[in-house]
């Protein structure tokens, strides 16, 4: 799919949001060998078909660029679509959907599931819960955050976590109060379970990708933003010698990769049109949900609890200068405030040492940047670093934030902040850990609302709502910007990738409430159609 010959195609009668300042609005498009060709209207395009040429009459249709989540777990969300959905209103809800998986499973087989949340229930559940409801099961399931999980007896003793098991370093094993695991698993502690599920082949692998895959196509996904393991890699690497990739991929390695990947000498930005090497991922701290995200003043009543800071400002810059004198760049995890403090201290002393050692002027990148101190928010533009957002989580963790963080919510997910201040934004969904669907994520950048309308007309923490193009522009060409490639992906205009979205509504025209339902009828990719129903 992502090598056979793509055909010449003409698109015409269109509305067609070009995102290009020279030439916004357009009637038609002509492409061939995957690439746009001509932009303009239909009386000047249309004469570029020829007789192989396939014409689509839009009938007045909206045309957008594709759209691209600058941060998506592939690999987690291919499984995700496989497993047991946990995001219930209570605690019991979520039991019953193991309950009913293990009576359906054979005996020994694990039940794994994501997405519970003990904010909404309330408390954390325990091993002795999921023993009760799969007592002939090992269970394992992740939080929402995925900086959590939640383990039966069974899984517990299958990875081998006792009593006497010491907490990882950067994690977590939750104890009661005779020093026995609860079931409840934070940060790097996720991964003494982890570790022993069986994992998928990497066959099986690639053809939940190829799901996952055509799911994404049809929320109007032509490219992702990539921060799982080698394993997707490879699996990726398995479809597109199938001929089966139709996503352009920016694969981003994980940092405990980094030495084998600068032994091979990859490089940010190497690669093709469809898998092309990003940066290096590194976490400075944990997540809001479990109250792990490093905080410089605590939690709202929780006065001895400043979250985990897993890297400081020194740790941070000795792993980006390796990383850069290699030449790739880095991507900071950052949730907090002092988290974002720490990463960025760590960007000013690099951004000094890339100077002083004439060294390459790389796009760095903090993915998140959920709360960030006012005294920092200018440093992002100044430094030429990428805010990486996830705009749907702002209105996802709302109630959250507003419990544990208090009064500091007014510069939390702050995008027009950061963008009146200089930063790029590049939008995406953190899925599974939100829906990747990127008109979910349009929708809370413009109204900070839920779909439901809460908190209200205003939204939350309206001083930080964006406009629809500024949304759109971080759905498409900021994510292009960040991996290098914005001459070619994010806009439409002659010479770049024929990757085309087409809605029957025009969002320019819909109030603003109703993009969240917004739903493309046509995905093209590489001047291919993925998916199509006009």
């Amino acid at each position: 799919m992502g090598t056979s010959p793509p055909p010449s195609i003409l698109l015409r009668r269109g509305r067609i949001y070009t995102l290009d300042p020279e030439r916004p609005v357009v009637e038609a498009l002509a492409i061939a060998g995957g690439r746009i060709v001509a932009v303009g209207t239909d009386e000047a395009v249309s004469p570029l078909a020829g007789p192989a040429t396939e014409i689509v009459d839009l009938g007045g249709r909206t045309v957008l660029p594709g759209l691209t989540d600058a941060h998506l777990h592939l690999e987690h969300y291919a499984l995700h679509l496989s497993r047991l959905d946990c995001e219930t209103p209570t605690m019991q809800e979520c039991l019953e959907r193991v309950r009913q998986r293990a009576q359906a499973a054979p005996p020994g087989g694990w039940i794994l599931g994501h997405g519970w949340n003990q904010n909404t229930w309330g408390s954390y559940g325990c091993a002795a819960d999921l023993d009760a409801a799969a007592p002939n099961h090992p269970v394992y399931l992740t939080a929402k955050s995925l900086h959590a999980a939640w383990a039966s007896t069974a899984a517990l003793r299958i990875a081998g976590v006792r009593p006497t098991t010491p907490d990882p370093p950067g994690g977590v094993i939750q104890r009661d109060a005779g020093g026995t695991p609860t079931g409840i698993l934070l940060e790097a502690a996720v991964r003494l379970v982890s570790a022993v599920i069986p994992a998928p082949s990497l066959g099986q692998l690639a053809g939940l990708l190829r799901t996952a895959q055509e799911r994404l196509w049809r929320f109007g996904l032509t490219g992702v933003h990539e921060f799982d393991g080698q394993r997707c890699n490879d699996a990726l690497r398995i479809l597109q010698g199938d001929d089966g990739l139709g996503l352009r991929v920016v694969k981003h390695v994980q940092l405990e990769a980094l030495e084998p990947a600068l032994a091979l000498g990859l490089r940010t930005g190497m690669g093709d049109d469809w898998i092309r090497i990003g940066s290096v991922k590194v976490f400075a701290d944990g997540a809001l949900g479990p109250r792990t995200a490093a905080m410089l003043d605590p939690y709202e009543g929780e006065p001895e609890n400043r979250g985990l800071l897993l890297r400081d400002r020194s740790d941070l810059f000795d792993t980006a200068c390796k990383a850069v004198e290699g030449g790739l760049a880095l991507a900071i995890h950052a949730i907090g405030d002092r988290a974002n403090r720490a990463a960025l201290d760590a960007y000013e002393d690099l951004r000094r040492n890339e100077e002083e050692q004439n060294l390459p002027r790389l796009r760095h990148r903090i993915e998140h940047v959920q709360l960030i101190h006012p005294e920092d928010i200018a440093r992002l533009g100044r430094l030429g670093i990428v805010a990486s957002m996830q705009p749907i989580q702002a209105t996802s963790d709302m109630s959250m934030a507003d419990r544990y963080w208090g009064e500091r919510v007014r510069h939390a997910y702050a995008c027009r902040s950061l963008m009146r201040a200089g930063a790029v934004l590049a939008f995406g969904s953190d899925a599974p850990v939100e829906s990747p669907n990127p008109f979910l994520g349009l929708h809370a950048a413009v109204t900070r609302r839920r779909e439901d309308g809460s908190p209200g007309p205003e939204g939350w923490v309206p001083e930080e709502r964006l406009s629809l193009a500024e949304a759109l522009t971080a759905f498409t060409h900021a994510p292009a910007f960040a991996a290098g490639l914005e001459g070619v992906l994010g806009r439409l205009a002659a010479g770049f990738l024929a990757d085309v979205i087409v809605l029957d509504d025009d969002p320019f025209a819909c109030p603003p409430e109703a993009l969240a339902a917004l739903q493309p009828v046509g995905t093209m990719v590489g001047g291919v159609w993925r998916h199509r129903t006009f």
